[in-house]
């Protein structure tokens, strides 16, 4: 890859002719339309938070170097922005007004009311840039490699820039478009920030069954995203029409995997509904994500829920309590062993030997308190299982 350093270009050179989508959350153009300030394998502006983008201007008003910017020469006087597009995109929002920043007093400031000296600071700070020209493969390459202002690539963002093309473009202007309407309903299953490409990265590893590079390859060229987008809108409307009711603990979950599991299955939203406020309020249910697949798979995977165990002090008093009948009637303080003809009918069992028992179980509606506990031998506790 060859490289050329360029230290005549200014910031009021990069400005001329920028735009900025606010919808899309993307610098677009700048250098009178010849950079691309956002080619498709870049992630999306991340910058406009009030302090990274306020850091760039204050930079420059200080005298700051904005340190290296990095293009890539597509065409004749044409180029890329391949390092740098935050950079670039923070001081052209705020020379065309799209933010302020605070001045000494206090208060806020655009750049058109800045003082004539501070305007021109800017406009005049000269940026170092490096214009590279190499192959598609080594120029991806370096832009895996480098580093991004202390904020590095996420593995989806890395997959982007390795699978640029029409297909991306389209992706990314559905699932990483911080206004799109469908975001605040996508927000309630799908954990993440769409501007870092989580809503993406999920609807991809749901279609794709986890294989997400092997499908961006397979359909880098696609002109449409039909498939991606019928597939992630299938398991969100499953989702919602089986559970009416939408819980904190739903974000995040695998709903792919469990769209695919059991999508065919038929529930009725009311009974599902009824089961679901059941199970919340059981103070025995230890883990609430868990309670999902639990009534999906038909209320019969316990280990979802992570069921309160018996604590010591009951488990203690229960074996003392069993022992020492046990002792008087000349059997094992094991109930189970006491039934048995072998060697362990009349044993007593330490209670380091023994494990806390649900007498009813759990799932057929045993509580988790000391009446409906009991000590069991290790060995029958584990081979009695919910029966």
């Amino acid at each position: 890859m060859k490289t050329l350093l360029n230290t005549t270009l200014t910031v009021e050179d990069i400005c001329q002719g920028f735009v900025y989508n606010e919808y899309e959350g993307k610098g677009l153009f700048g250098l009178s339309g010849k950079l691309t300030i956002q080619p498709e394998y870049q992630r999306n502006y991340i910058y406009a938070d009030g302090k990274k983008d306020v850091a760039v201007i204050d930079s420059l008003l200080k005298g700051y170097p904005l340190g290296l910017i990095y293009f890539t020469k597509v065409a004749e006087d044409k180029f890329e922005v391949l390092d740098g597009q935050q950079r670039i995109t923070s001081f052209g929002r705020f020379i065309t007004g799209k933010f302020a920043i605070k001045g000494s007093n206090g208060i806020p400031q655009y750049f058109s009311g800045l003082a004539e000296d501070l305007k021109e600071k800017i406009l005049k700070s000269p940026l170092t840039i490096y214009e590279c020209e190499g192959t598609e493969s080594e120029i991806k390459e370096w832009f895996k490699t480098i580093n991004i202002v202390g904020v590095p690539l996420n593995e989806q963002e890395l997959s982007n820039a390795i699978h640029s093309g029409p297909f991306v473009t389209l992706a990314k202007e559905e699932f990483s478009n911080s206004q799109n309407a469908n975001i605040q309903k996508w927000s309630a299953y799908v954990s993440g920030s769409a501007i870092r490409q989580d809503y993406l990265k999920t609807a991809l590893e749901w279609v794709s069954k986890g294989n997400i590079d092997a499908y961006m390859s397979k359909h880098r060229y696609d002109d449409n995203i039909n498939e991606l987008k019928a597939y992630f809108n299938s398991v969100i409307d499953w989702i919602s029409s089986v559970f009416t009711d939408v819980e904190s603990e739903m974000k995040g979950l695998p709903w792919g995997e469990l769209y695919e599991k059991y999508h065919k299955n038929a529930y009725n939203p009311q009974t599902v509904s009824s089961k679901l406020k059941e199970l919340y309020s059981d103070f025995s249910v230890k883990d609430r994500k868990g309670v999902y697949e639990y009534i999906l798979g038909g209320y019969v995977d316990t280990k979802l829920l992570n069921i309160r165990i018996f604590d010591d002090r009951v488990k203690k008093v229960v074996y003392t309590k069993q022992s020492e009948e046990a002792k008087e009637k000349g059997v094992s303080n094991c109930p189970l062993c006491a039934l048995g003809n072998d060697n362990n009918k009349s044993r007593i069992y330490k209670i380091t030997e023994m494990d806390a028992d649900h007498v009813t179980a759990w799932s057929n509606g045993g509580s988790t308190d000391i009446e409906n506990c009991q000590m069991l031998c290790k060995t029958h506790n584990r081979a009695k299982g919910n029966k």
